[in-house]
């Protein structure tokens, strides 16, 4: 018999929980949007469900009062992706806070990098839905999400201004926006310097430039401090750092749970293409552990 942990979380700051087994109901009086919940093995049936984590020994289930508790910029719900048969993505319902920092952290294969994509639309969901800005996701609203995932989309024989006045004529863009975005990146005064020849580092900052011209509500980055060194990642993070206080939503895609600590408001952890854990960060949280048992736990069921 496993036993269950139930998280009832009706706002932000309140949380209580109870130990419980197969086939108990429980009640919780003093919240009065819970009522009843049955219980079977790993599953809870309740009209106010949106999460369900799982955590070593334990069925962990968080259950959240929903949007209106708090604002929500991206919703994705029971989010699938296969192919070939295969999950990639399983039953994900990500809630990204508006103007905060979601670390979105996993191991190398975990289905971070096809989460995005779908976001983003390179893929498309096999079920599941997908919110933004209060809304059902369509292509209209990549006018509004900005996105760096894998390498930054450059040409190395133009300047970091070329590169974004192309961009520019593309999108039908001012070209007023290239100063701003410079600016905002810290490479105004790259000259005619070409792309070919920056560092890494800037690079990674030139694409974020590009993926910032559109004044987008949300900013997707994929590992963005790979291959970095400590000056660069240091830059970066109080780029990242900043986003947030310029009406920007940041998810940040990492396999380094430290680079996360750093930089997130509120963290996912994925693990196999599910999402094993999503909470605010505090500092009491030990995030390690926790990383270990949601990556441990589904290391276990992929081995039996």
């Amino acid at each position: 018999m496993i036993p269950i942990i139930i998280f009832l979380r009706p706002f932000v700051n309140e949380m209580a929980h109870v130990r419980v087994t197969k086939d108990q109901a429980i009640t919780d009086t003093s919240i009065t949007h819970m009522r009843l919940f049955t219980v079977y093995s790993s599953c809870i049936f309740c009209e106010n469900l949106y999460e369900i984590f799982k955590i070593t020994g334990y069925a962990v289930v968080t259950i959240k009062k929903g949007v209106d508790y708090m604002d929500m910029i991206l919703k994705t719900t029971v989010l699938c992706k296969s192919f070939k048969g295969q999950m990639a993505v399983d039953n994900v319902s990500l809630n990204i806070q508006r103007n905060s920092i979601y670390g979105l952290l996993g191991p190398n294969g975990a289905g971070k990098s096809t989460i995005l994509k779908m976001i983003t639309g390179i893929l498309r969901p096999t079920s599941g839905a997908i919110e933004f800005d209060g809304h059902p996701w369509s292509r209209a609203d990549l006018e509004n999400i900005g996105a760096l995932i894998e390498m930054p989309p450059l040409y190395e024989n133009l300047s970091a201004y070329e590169n974004l006045k192309a961009r520019t004529l593309a999108l039908g863009l001012p070209e007023s926006r290239i100063k701003q975005v410079l600016g905002i990146v810290q490479l105004e005064n790259t000259g005619k310097k070409r792309a070919g020849h920056f560092s890494l580092g800037m690079k990674q900052r030139l694409g974020i430039a590009l993926a910032l011209l559109s004044q987008p509500k949300l900013l997707i980055l994929d590992e963005p401090t790979n291959g970095l060194d400590p000056i660069g990642i240091q830059d970066l993070r109080e780029l990242i750092r900043s986003f947030p206080q310029k009406g920007i939503t940041v998810i940040l895609s990492s396999h380094i749970l430290s680079e996360v600590e750093q930089i997130a408001d509120h963290i996912g952890i994925m693990s196999a293409g599910h999402l094993g854990y999503e909470n605010e960060i505090h500092k009491n949280h030990d995030l390690e552990r926790i990383f270990m048992d949601v990556v441990g736990a589904h290391r276990e069921r992929g081995e039996k």
